[in-house]
C-alpha cells in the first residue's frame, strides 16, 4: 500500500489507525535512522505550518490536515 492509495474513512475508526500505521511502516522500513528523522521532521513541519495557517485564518475545515495525515 502506498501513500497514494491510503483511504481513511470519514469516521476515522481503529481500522483506519491500523492502516495509517501499516502504511507508515511500509514507507519507512528501509530508511536509515537519519532518513527517518528527516522524514518525520519534514512531516512535522508541514503539520505545524497547517496548524498555524488554521489558527491565522480561523477555518473550520480540517481537510488539509487529512491530506497530510493521509500521507504519513
Amino acid at each position: 500500500m502506498s501513500a497514494d492509495t491510503l483511504i481513511i474513512s470519514p469516521n476515522f475508526t481503529i481500522k483506519d489507525i491500523h492502516k495509517v500505521r501499516e502504511n507508515n511502516y511500509n514507507l519507512t522500513r528501509d530508511m536509515s535512522p537519519q532518513e527517518k528523522r528527516d522524514y518525520y521532521n519534514t512531516k512535522g513541519m508541514e503539520v505545524h505550518r497547517l496548524i498555524q495557517e488554521h489558527k491565522n485564518t480561523k477555518l473550520t475545515s480540517v481537510s488539509p490536515f487529512r491530506q497530510v495525515l493521509g500521507t504519513l
